[in-house]
């Protein structure tokens, strides 16, 4: 099992944080055809064991993860069903102080009466509940010896934690046990120990949710269990007290007062705003939208981003033969589609990753035939999205493997159970 472990190891340590998109959310029937796909290209490969090489797992894992990107751009790219120049000049939402809002239209492009701007003021922050114990001395231990319990309580759930204190542990040691309790119990709190100038240590408890509601009083409270044990150390530890209640976020827009359990907030499905900082006084954000140009650039870029990060991940396998192979499918888009790219001010550079001269780009759309320049880059981005679709199916397909035996072409059913190895997960030292 060790394959796999070092395989999770590196997804949740690389990936685990990644923000999800709503194109990361599929239909029956595309999680079908994606089922389907895999089973077809499983059907007539041979039989084969995949070289010892602990590098494997991460290596899929980053083909899979740049193919997704890749795949979720082309999908922002494609979902208003007006055609690609539509696509490409789908509106991108600009702020006047992104310290205090940045802004993301979220919106379809063909919104009738949409608003070309509009005021924010941001009057605060949604925050969330912090529970700070007692500084307690590092070294000492204050705690009886034994086992001792307290009840954890959610605006949804409720939670039984029990801990043991030994005779040679300390304070510290007692709240770094607890610490660790609560971060991997998942139940929506971070713990951490602060110390301050006199050693002595104290447990931060933080709700990851924002806001309250005007039936709630609290977003989490603890109470120890009836026990005298357990009442004099929750009294020691001191986490079971209130230094900093949750709050809503409050703003106002276009002249009316709004408030919100987060900070992300959505405006009439159109339009999803992120406050950052508080407005300085009668000084309100404007949000507005970028001109046709910087839009057509900005969604360009998004795309050029998500190739050449791509071309990143096989530089970085580059002297495997693994990375060679992908560097040589990759390269092979853009260079192809080189001397088309080049005339609309989207450079080709040597390793093949891209750059884009705004510039030039614009001159293109200006004096270009619109549909010459849109056919250009609908032809970039189909060839991109092929291979990026082929990539996250069958990612195997770039790694150093060793055959052992063809099966009879024509005469093969779909082996199901090997799924799991083309998912680019499922590895183990016996391969």
């Amino acid at each position: 099992m060790t394959f796999i472990n070092s395989a999770y190891h590196y997804y949740l340590s690389a990936y685990a944080n990644s923000a999800t998109s709503r194109y990361d959310t599929h239909k029956r029937s595309e999680l079908r055809n994606v089922c389907n796909n895999i089973l077809k290209i499983n059907k007539e490969s041979p039989l084969y064991k995949i070289r010892n090489n602990r590098q494997v797992p991460s290596f899929l894992i980053d083909v899979k993860e740049n193919a997704r990107q890749i795949k979720n751009v082309v999908s922002s790219l494609s979902d208003s069903g007006e055609g690609l120049a539509n696509a490409f000049q789908k509106k991108v939402a600009v702020s006047s102080d992104e310290n205090i809002v940045r802004a993301a239209y979220i919106g379809d492009g063909i919104d009738e009466g949409v608003s070309s701007s509009f005021d924010i003021e941001v009057r605060r922050l949604a925050a969330p509940q912090s529970n700070l114990g007692n500084f307690l001395n590092s070294q000492d231990l204050d705690f009886e010896p034994g086992d001792h319990s307290f009840d954890l309580l959610t605006t949804t759930n409720s939670f039984e934690f029990q801990y043991t204190v030994k005779p040679d542990d300390t304070n510290r040691s007692v709240q770094e046990k607890l610490s660790r309790l609560f971060n991997t119990a998942g139940v929506g709190l971070t713990a951490e120990i602060i110390s301050d100038e006199k050693n002595r240590s104290a447990i931060k408890l933080t709700s990851k949710q924002t806001g309250l509601s005007e039936n709630e009083s609290a977003l989490f409270m603890i109470n120890p269990k009836a026990s005298e044990d357990s009442i004099d150390a929750m009294e020691l530890l001191g986490i079971h007290h209130i230094t900093s209640p949750a709050q809503n976020s409050s703003f106002i827009y276009n002249g009316t007062a709004h408030s919100a359990y987060t900070n992300t907030v959505t405006l009439g499905n159109m339009f999803e705003l992120t406050l950052q900082g508080i407005s300085p006084e009668d000084t309100p954000t404007q949000i507005g939208f970028k001109t046709s140009i910087d839009a057509v650039a900005d969604n360009l870029q998004k795309l050029v981003d998500s190739y050449n990060k791509f071309i990143e991940t096989g530089e970085r396998y580059a002297d495997q033969r693994q990375g060679s192979r992908l560097l040589h499918d990759l390269r092979g888009i853009s260079f192809s589609h080189r001397y088309d790219l080049e005339s609309i001010g989207m450079m080709v550079e040597e390793n093949g990753s891209i750059t884009i001269d705004k510039d030039q780009l614009a001159e293109a759309v200006d004096t270009k035939a619109k549909n010459e320049v849109f056919s250009i880059l609908d032809s970039f981005k189909s060839s991109l999205s092929a291979k990026a679709n082929h990539a996250s199916i069958d990612p195997i397909q770039y790694v150093d493997k060793t055959i052992v035996t063809y099966k009879r072409p024509g005469q093969n059913f779909p082996s199901p159970y090997h799924s799991s190895l083309y998912s680019g997960m499922m590895l183990d030292h016996i391969c």
